[in-house]
């Protein structure tokens, strides 16, 4: 039995395609895939209904490709693509660990994984498996980060979890400037009005029209997503409940 209490029933976790690649420049890193496999597994052992919406950018990102050269769309839809690579790799790991999986995308690839249909993502979560969501949204010019506040709204989520390489929102680059401050809580509009980018503004839109809570976290300290879904302070929550403060921890630590 799970050594903890979850403070959420349903949660959709958003990792970058970057967790991915580990210390590589690009590709997968099996030994991160397999820690990150872990993270979640623990956490759907404890009877959280899990989705998770994963990037693409340990292969290739759209809007890199457009500058090359390559139509925007085309560049995008290669993104998508790889975004499928790294959900079958995440699956592959889970499922290893005795936790069943299913990978939805909205991409159409029949040959390895299911089509995204809201309804039948719900089912699978109400059955208790862990749901890879890849492809985007299956449009071009719409960023995973979209896609994940659209997919946690669809799917009745508690909270949207993005897990980063920092802890949390900081008035400035910590790693440019060790005086940025972390934020512990931050309104919708003091993001989008400071222009944190914490994720892009049609996805802070989504979150703020339809009062999705959003904790951005680090996933460089192992157990940060069981942390983050126990509701420790482990990041910064954007949401309407405060007004927005720095947290205790002051100045930005150098990683």
């Amino acid at each position: 039995m799970p050594r903890f209490k979850p403070v959420y029933k349903r949660v959709l976790l958003k990792l970058s395609g970057d967790v991915m690649r580990g210390p590589h420049e690009a590709g997968i890193d099996g030994e991160r895939v397999r820690g990150l496999a872990a993270e979640v597994a623990e956490v759907a052992a404890a009877g959280v209904s899990l989705g998770v919406v994963i990037g693409g950018g340990n292969f290739i990102r759209g809007t890199q490709c457009s500058k090359w050269g390559i139509d925007r769309s085309t560049a995008d839809y290669m993104g998508m693509l790889s975004t499928i690579i790294n959900a079958l790799a995440l699956q592959d790991a889970i499922e290893r660990l005795g936790t069943p999986t299913r990978v939805l995308s909205a991409l159409e690839c029949r040959a390895v994984c299911e089509p995204y249909i809201r309804r039948r993502a719900l089912r699978h979560l109400e059955r208790g498996r862990v749901v890879i969501l890849a492809g985007g949204t299956g449009n071009p010019y719409f960023s995973t980060d979209t896609t994940a506040a659209l997919r946690a709204c669809e799917l009745g989520a508690e909270v949207l979890l993005k897990a980063t390489k920092v802890n949390g929102v900081y008035s400035a680059d910590p790693v440019k400037d060790p005086r940025a401050v972390r934020y512990s809580r931050l309104s919708y509009m003091e993001v989008l009005q400071r222009d944190l980018r914490v994720m892009d503004l049609t996805a802070i839109s989504l979150c703020k029209d339809n009062r999705m809570p959003l904790v951005v976290f680090s996933l460089r300290e192992p157990g940060n997503i069981r942390r983050a879904v126990c509701g420790e302070d482990i990041g910064t929550v954007v949401g309407d409940a405060e007004a927005p403060r720095p947290a205790a921890s002051g100045r930005a630590k150098r990683k």
